[in-house]
């Protein structure tokens, strides 16, 4: 086990079209290049042998060359922690020893552009501030997920090129670090004293590519302020003044690193691959732009005030919308490659351990084949909540989708899940399919466009008389999964937010209650109970982050404010060092599977604007005519409320 580091125990760089974790001991054991979506160059989280890996850090015995971030000692009296510049996504690992105090800064310079670029620069400035320390470099790069072989080749004691199969992997050291070959890879020795620096550099380029010029200490550190003042600069934009402000910029900064520049278009997740029980087979490949999470991801960087961001997506799905389906028949697929490619295939890297032997790993996502409904509501929300209804070929592939939309909805679906167990009736489905006729027709009204409004408003009365009538379990007390079962389904939470019901409807509470007793454990949150309701695949996985985070927002609509508030407090507590979360937690509060999960991010902040509107709202009162939430358009209204009182945390 001591191969593998803890999924929490990382940091992430990156440059806006890719992006690399770095272990709380200074290793590099996560790359992809040129694109979040790229074969990997370092993939030793999947494979301690085979992945491949780039590691400096102060030498320590440590038989597992990992440290630790809560500043516990090793065995040689080594404390390593590891932090963000506030702010920023500078990322440096302190190494403490009797002997003297060092540390690693690695960033990526954003590359803010709409241009893709094969060349990828990734900086390790190493220094000491106090006393003497030694450092050890260790750069074993393997090429197409460890699949393919490489050639070293060398130009003096500073200047090295990994050359694979239509990559080149530079790798240059200021003066006071030789480079050495150690078979077809490099490793480095050097000391510095209190005051001194020096810097490796990584530069990923197309084979053939020129080599990068020799890095300076002064070029190096025009770099790192570079860096620095991008993400200042980005972070001023923010209109959250809340209660939680450096876990809700951590956010932010995290979906930012999580978008490809060059599109717009948001990622799942940085990684593939990683399990959601550890040896089980729940093992995706992440690296994609769902039309879902990319629509919520985008809503919650619009809410921060980042417009540009918001626009870029839009941009990026008008495109897919007008390009159609792709592959499928449907309007739209469920996700895509950043640059829109709708074709993702899915193979099993069986060459790979996995992480702590949790295979298959997959690389490719055959997830992108299902249909799922739901995805055009997050879809039209994310376009027309701006007034963004495109230009007039905009507005008829809008249209359009909602004509397909009115003949299709009623139909099985795999869900947000992306169960493998068969197609249901799902509940949330036909929600996001009332939201997409909701807001298309009001879209149509507001903006004066051609639109068959009537069948439209038809399509939405008629999805919502069959949630209530169908969706709506009688002896259970609440909506559940899909028509046929009793089985909960922690997706329904966002009922309230979508304007479906009134937080405060006592059929809402009475769901709410169900919940508490079946999904909620500690206040963290399970997506649904796979027992209960099989979803074609082997063992279990944790609590949902996404879901635990959905959950306080739902708590706080309804009025439970303290609730809320325990609930969210216990669940900052889950994150890791840096702020950082992956997609789950274990039984142990250990974090699982992909990281880190722009779903997880996305939530976090929606649940900090609406616990911080709703306890503004209990210390002030709610102003005249203080209708921000959509949920004033349920089923009751807020006036009506017959239950959902404090229940206490």
């Amino acid at each position: 086990m001591n191969r593998y580091p803890p999924i929490a125990e990382h940091g992430m760089v990156g440059d806006l079209q890719t992006a690399a974790l770095v272990s709380s001991g200074g290793t590099i054991d996560w790359w992809c290049t040129p694109r979040f979506d790229s074969p990997s160059l370092f993939a030793s989280l999947l494979d301690s042998e085979r992945g491949g890996h780039c590691r400096l850090a102060a030498e320590s015995p440590a038989p597992d060359g990992n440290g630790d971030s809560s500043g516990n000692r090793n065995g040689n009296g080594m404390t390593v922690r590891q932090l963000y510049l506030s702010d920023t996504a500078i990322l440096v690992t302190r190494f403490m020893a009797p002997g003297g105090v060092g540390e690693v800064a690695d960033f990526m310079v954003p590359i803010d552009s709409s241009a893709p670029t094969d060349v990828h620069r990734l900086v390790r400035v190493a220094r000491v501030v106090r006393g003497s320390l030694p450092f050890a470099l260790a750069c074993r790069p393997r090429f197409d997920y460890g699949r393919a072989s490489h050639t070293l080749s060398q130009t003096g004691d500073h200047s090295a090129v990994f050359q694979g199969p239509g990559r080149d992997l530079h790798l240059q050291s200021t003066t006071g670090v030789a480079l050495r070959a150690d078979g077809n890879d490099i490793t480095a020795r050097f000391t510095l004293s209190a005051g001194q620096t020096a810097a490796v550099v990584l530069t990923s380029t197309a084979s053939g590519d020129p080599a990068p010029q020799r890095p300076s200490l002064e070029g190096i550190a025009d770099a790192f302020e570079t860096c620095r003042a991008f993400w200042l600069s980005w972070l001023r934009s923010c209109a959250y003044r809340g209660r939680w402000q450096d876990i809700v910029n951590r956010s932010a900064i995290t979906l930012k690193l999580l978008t490809y520049a060059p599109t717009g278009a948001p990622i799942a997740a940085a990684t593939m691959g990683l399990p959601e029980q550890v040896g089980g087979e729940r093992n995706w490949d992440y690296r994609y732009t769902w039309i879902r999470d990319a629509a919520l991801s985008v809503r919650a960087l619009m809410d921060l005030g980042f417009q540009e961001e918001a626009q870029a997506f839009r941009r990026w799905l008008r495109e897919r919308i007008e390009a159609g389906g792709g592959a499928s028949a449907d309007p739209l697929q469920i996700m895509y490659r950043v640059d829109g490619d709708p074709h993702l295939t899915e193979e099993a890297l069986d060459h790979l351990e996995g992480y702590l032997g949790s295979r298959p790993v997959r690389a490719g996502n055959a997830a992108a084949d299902q249909l799922q409904l739901d995805i055009y509501g997050e879809a039209l929300d994310a376009l027309i909540v701006g007034g963004d209804i495109g230009a007039i070929r905009g507005w008829k592939a809008l249209s359009d989708v909602l004509d397909w939309l009115a003949d299709n909805w009623d139909q099985p679906d795999e869900g947000i899940w992306e169960t493998r167990g068969g197609r249901q009736n799902f509940t949330y489905s036909r929600l996001m399919t009332w939201v997409a006729f909701d807001r298309g027709v009001r879209a149509a009204t507001d903006f004066s466009r051609p639109a068959d409004i009537a069948r439209w408003t038809g399509a939405r009365d008629a999805v919502f008389r069959q949630i209530v009538e169908r969706g709506w379990h009688d002896k259970r007390g609440a909506f559940v999964q899909h028509y046929d079962t009793d089985v909960l389904d922690a997706s329904l939470l966002l009922m309230p937010r979508v304007g479906f019901v009134s937080p405060h409807d006592p059929d809402w509470i009475s769901t709410l209650d169900a919940m508490d007793e079946e999904l909620v454990s500690d206040s963290l949150v399970y997506r649904y109970d796979p027992k209960a309701s099989p979803d074609g695949l082997r063992g279990s996985e944790g609590t949902f982050n996404l879901c635990s985070f959905f959950y306080v927002e739902a708590l706080a609509r309804s009025g439970r404010l303290n609730q809320a508030r325990h609930a969210f407090d216990k669940m900052l507590t889950y994150a890791n060092h840096v702020g950082l979360f992956a997609e789950e937690i274990g039984p142990s509060g250990e974090q699982l599977g992909n990281f880190p999960q722009a779903f997880t991010h996305l939530a976090l902040v929606t649940a900090a604007m609406a616990l911080d509107e709703e306890l503004e709202k209990a210390e002030t009162g709610p102003r005249y005519g203080d209708h921000g939430h959509p949920a004033t358009h349920g089923l009751r209204a807020p006036d009506e409320d017959t239950g959902g009182g404090d229940t206490g945390g």
